[in-house]
């Protein structure tokens, strides 16, 4: 079971995560940092000074909501466990086990890049009035630690959701991301594991309800074991095994169907390809026979169709977050995922 952390402040990732394990609470020690503290292979951990920008923002919208808390009209579903998420496939995940006990908020949008998201001021009011935040870990939501300690919600619990899975280093890893890619749940296996960090959660979280939580859980698990087997069902009768992606996303993908993610148009997000490492991306795509560059809606797809224009292949579209209007379905977006990725590889 996963080891749940009741925090006053948010720590980030941490290279706990990384090796696999479990944070260890202590007390502060002598002032290094505040209660409570985390010790982390023999190292106390605290918490860094939040940004200027975000330290700003923060401390207006809190002024504003606790100028205006006092003698509101109590919000629908106050007896429902309120779980805010970092993306749109953990929202469907914590829906998933909560049902009728839980009310989900996403703070990045599904339409948004994860990796320039910048939280606003009512999303902070959200994570204010949580009772849980999840996340992936691993860095990804690298805006975390400030959103969490200008919330000021001293009994908020932070769950990363990635602990427990076993990371990948990758060569086209990027700055963000340097103790491993955070795009465990491309993998319906890891989504299986943060499935039962959520349910943990839950439970921790509203005790009454635990038997709900569990007989949920177990149905959800059992649907996304049987879509592991079908994806890998489907897999199985491609004829080609390298793509091209547009950033790191599907390496967690590649690895448990045994594809092999042959180079990533962009390695930084929102940094498009210098022209050395198109001519490179090029000569691959021509080598491995690519009959499609993919390419993702967050960001611009023009790197994307340069390559294509070059090496003869299309441009297809995967989706690592879900759709950008209407509820997002983590069995509905992995087989839309698998479907266009069978365009070109089938």
């Amino acid at each position: 079971m996963i080891s749940i952390r009741w925090l006053r402040y948010a720590f980030g990732y941490s290279a706990q995560v990384a090796t696999q394990s479990a944070p260890v609470l202590s007390p502060a020690l002598s002032g290094a940092c505040p209660e409570p503290c985390r010790r982390v292979e023999g190292k106390v951990e605290g918490l860094a000074p939040p940004r200027f920008g975000y330290a700003l923002l923060f401390t207006l919208v809190l002024v504003t909501f606790s100028l205006g808390g006092c003698g509101g009209t109590p919000a629908p579903g106050a007896d429902q466990v309120k779980v805010a998420v970092s993306i749109a496939p953990l929202a469907d995940l914590a829906q998933q086990v909560g049902g009728e006990h839980v009310t989900v908020t996403t703070l990045v949008p599904p339409a948004a890049s994860p990796h320039t998201y910048e939280p606003t001021p009512a999303q902070v009011r959200e994570v204010a009035e949580a009772n849980v935040l999840v996340l992936i870990g691993l860095g990804f939501e690298f805006w975390a630690e400030d959103v969490i300690e200008s919330a000021a919600n001293p009994d908020l619990m932070v769950l990363h959701t990635s602990e427990g899975i076993e990371v990948i280093h990758d060569e086209h890893e990027h700055e963000e991301h340097e103790i491993g890619n955070p795009h465990v749940w491309l993998n319906p296996r890891n989504a299986m594991v943060q499935v039962g960090h959520i349910r943990d959660a839950l439970i921790e979280a509203d005790p009454a309800h635990q038997t709900e939580y569990e007989a949920h859980a177990q149905a959800y698990l059992a649907q996304l074991e049987a879509l592991d087997e079908e994806i890998a069902a489907q897999v199985a009768t491609w004829s080609q095994r390298e793509f091209i992606a547009f950033h790191p996303s599907w390496v967690y993908f590649a690895q448990r169907y045994g594809l092999v993610q042959a180079a990533v148009v962009e390695r930084t997000p929102g940094k498009e390809p210098s022209p050395a490492e198109l001519a490179e991306i090029i000569e691959i795509a021509r080598r491995i026979g690519a009959r499609a560059i993919f390419a993702e809606p967050q960001f611009s797809p023009k790197g994307a169709e340069t390559i294509a224009a070059e090496s003869g292949a299309q441009v297809l579209f995967l989706n690592p977050l879900g759709e950008a209007e209407g509820p997002t379905s983590y069995l509905e977006m992995m087989r839309y995922n698998v479907a266009q990725m069978e365009k070109a590889l089938k």
